[in-house]
């Protein structure tokens, strides 16, 4: 298990689906796809669309193309 990303923090967060732990499944808020107190996602950066994510649970990290927005030269 990785540790926490030293720039992580609280104030900065994303509501995507972590793909290694998949902790939201059996969540009817975030099935919902509404804001859930419990499974959010470190916002670690972001490069126009592509968010850098790291899972509080069990600290997973990758990047999530949204597709919105500015987008990636």
């Amino acid at each position: 298990m990785m540790p926490i990303d030293p720039h992580a923090d609280i104030g900065r967060r994303a509501w995507v689906s972590c793909p290694n732990c998949h902790d939201t499944r059996d969540c009817a808020t975030c099935q919902a796809s509404r804001t859930c107190g419990q499974h959010w996602r470190y916002l670690l950066s972001n490069t126009g669309s592509r968010l850098h994510l790291q899972c509080p649970n069990c600290t997973h990290m990758w990047a999530h193309e949204t597709g919105f927005g500015a987008t990636r030269s």
